[in-house]
């Protein structure tokens, strides 16, 4: 609690004290970690490397090219909310903040954040210009909360040298099932030709993975998980069914069950399974280990969005923004941040190759970023991709009930309809609270 009071207190003076030059300043406050030492004065993106090294260097640049303007910036250990939300009870936030998309509702529900429609205007910046993910990701009651950065979310990071001993190749690329019959019979085909599972899964202490897939499955089925955004409504038909698909499957020693995240990530990278179920953010590192002679991964690595299996073709995905708390600016300040989101949406690619999904759809579609490894698989994330419905409130503490129960269920510890029916229960009770 003291080291939170006395990075509060330092986040304060920061935005409060009196400048002593003339340049308009803006306060930016974000996560990504602190590179400072490596990355303090750079300028150059194209040599910038990782979500610290690129942010810190647009930010660098963008002071560079515009004199009149100073950002300063105040990095903080990740996530960074419980100090966002003192900073906003003491009246004196930062005025642009780097934000999980699940979690813009919980502030501007309070009208902590203001809708930044007037700020892409100045910026020359059209909604349309979003991919739909994007768009949907920061979308509240018909209004943007934010100027969405990218777009992350499960894919299905294959082994492709497991896959062709298994016989599941064609023309180079693996064969991922297109039913959850198909998907049965392509996993008892893999255990039996590699002697391998077939889905490394982390079910111990990483509650996001199990709801991602239960999201994901759900919004495919067209089920609204969210009837109300008060209200979840798990334990359905097309709950049950996407639940009693992975508890079958992990029964059958098709999935592993006993892993938690450290341990797949290895077992994955060591060739001890076809397919690990993680996130955008894990491309680059699982990229490296196939590009590295020697390593399991070696030239055996694709990914691709979570297969089709029931429905419309959907993914359960979330995004980070750049959103601006509420509270008094000067109109240079406004100018200042409008032109700061012009130049962010600039340099979209250069955010791109941390391994996230750009938000803007021109930038999808360019050749240079389907160039990037892997890149041109998880294009279709842009389009297939749904959120949560904006006016769903404290999105990552319902993700983990949510997916603390479908484990529960997946691993045989509760039965699907009783794992469900208690992820329904303890959320809404949980919500409840909050009114």
């Amino acid at each position: 609690m003291m080291r939170l009071l006395l990075a509060v207190l330092a986040a304060l003076a920061l935005g409060s004290c009196a400048q002593a030059d003339d340049k308009t300043h803006i306060y930016l406050q974000r996560f990504f970690g602190e590179c400072g030492a490596e990355y303090g004065g750079r300028t150059d993106v194209s040599k910038a490397e990782g979500e610290c090294g690129i942010v810190t260097t647009l930010v660098n640049k963008f002071n560079a090219e515009n004199p009149d303007v100073q950002v300063d910036v105040n990095v903080i250990a990740w996530p960074g909310y419980p100090q966002l939300t003192a900073q906003m009870a003491a009246r004196d936030p930062p005025d642009l903040v780097t934000m999980h998309s699940g979690v813009m509702s919980d502030y501007a529900a309070k009208g902590l954040l203001e809708p930044v429609e007037p700020y892409l205007q100045r910026a020359g910046i059209n909604a349309a210009d979003f991919t739909p993910a994007s768009r949907d990701a920061v979308a509240i009651k018909g209004r943007a909360y934010g100027l969405p950065w990218d777009t992350h979310g499960g894919l299905y990071h294959v082994n492709t040298g497991l896959f062709r001993e298994a016989g599941l190749m064609r023309g180079g690329e693996p064969i991922l099932p297109t039913s959850p019959e198909e998907f049965f019979a392509h996993a008892r085909q893999f255990r039996e030709r590699t002697g391998k599972p077939y889905l490394i899964q982390s079910l111990v202490g990483d509650p996001a993975g199990a709801a991602r897939s239960l999201y994901t499955y759900m919004m495919a089925q067209g089920a609204p998980i969210f009837p109300e955004p008060d209200r979840l409504r798990v334990n359905t038909p097309e709950g049950r069914r996407v639940a009693d698909f992975f508890r079958r499957l992990t029964a059958e020693g098709l999935g592993t069950s006993n892993m938690d995240t450290p341990a797949a990530i290895a077992a994955f990278m060591n060739g001890e399974g076809g397919i690990y179920p993680t996130g955008t953010w894990m491309i680059g590192q699982f990229q490296e280990e196939s590009e590295t002679p020697g390593r399991p991964l070696y030239r055996s690595y694709a990914v691709y969005p979570f297969p089709h299996l029931w429905g419309e073709h959907v993914a359960s995905v979330g995004g980070h923004a750049w959103v601006v708390p509420a509270r008094e600016r000067t109109d240079k300040q406004r100018q200042a941040i409008a032109r700061f989101f012009r130049f962010m949406a600039a340099h979209n690619y250069d955010w791109a190759r941390t391994g996230h999904l750009p938000a803007f759809a021109a930038v999808v579609a360019s050749p240079r970023f389907r160039a990037l490894p892997q890149r041109d698989n998880i294009a279709p994330l842009g389009t297939i991709g749904r959120s949560l419905p904006g006016t769903v409130q404290r999105q990552s503490a319902v993700e983990g009930i949510v997916g603390e129960e479908m484990s529960a269920a997946i691993t045989g510890q509760k039965s699907s309809t009783r794992a469900l029916a208690d992820a329904d229960r303890r959320v809404n009770e949980f919500l409840a609270e909050l009114q």
